[in-house]
């Protein structure tokens, strides 16, 4: 059973994640420099396996519909470590994307219930492409 309280554990592995996100983000600004992508991917990977533990992490990434995704996320790292960061980042990029394409509709639902945002989503272009990904309507 999942437990959904927010222990220390998870707190602090969420504040890796968001500091990994950060890093590779100044690392992109600042033309690819590879320390910070590295950095960005290591908190990223220690913040996710802290926030949902490393059996579930393990589980996540082995799964074999997310093989595609895992392995194009770790051979984009090692770019990004041998000194390759834009190849690196496009692999990993396409990783991430194939690794958390079950999250978008909820990330969908979750931005269309933000006040600005969730006016910007509702509009017919931007709810016709959620609708034509889920293959339904998004329920607001």
């Amino acid at each position: 059973m999942a437990s959904f309280e927010m222990n220390d554990r998870k707190k602090i592995g969420l504040g890796l994640t968001g500091f990994g996100i950060f890093f590779s983000f100044l690392g992109i600004i600042f033309f690819f420099d590879k320390g910070l992508l590295a950095m960005g991917n290591i908190l990223f990977i220690s913040g996710v396996t802290l926030t949902i533990g490393l059996k579930s992490t393990m589980q996540f990434f082995m799964k074999p519909q997310n093989f595609k995704g895992t392995i194009s996320f770790g051979v984009g790292f090692f770019f990004v470590v041998i000194g390759w960061p834009i190849i690196g980042m496009v692999l990993e990029a396409y990783g991430f994307v194939v690794l958390f394409s079950g999250f978008w509709p909820t990330l969908a639902v979750f931005l269309q219930r933000i006040p600005f945002l969730g006016w910007l989503f509702q509009q017919p272009y931007i709810r016709s492409l959620f609708d034509r990904y889920r293959g339904r309507r998004v329920p607001v």
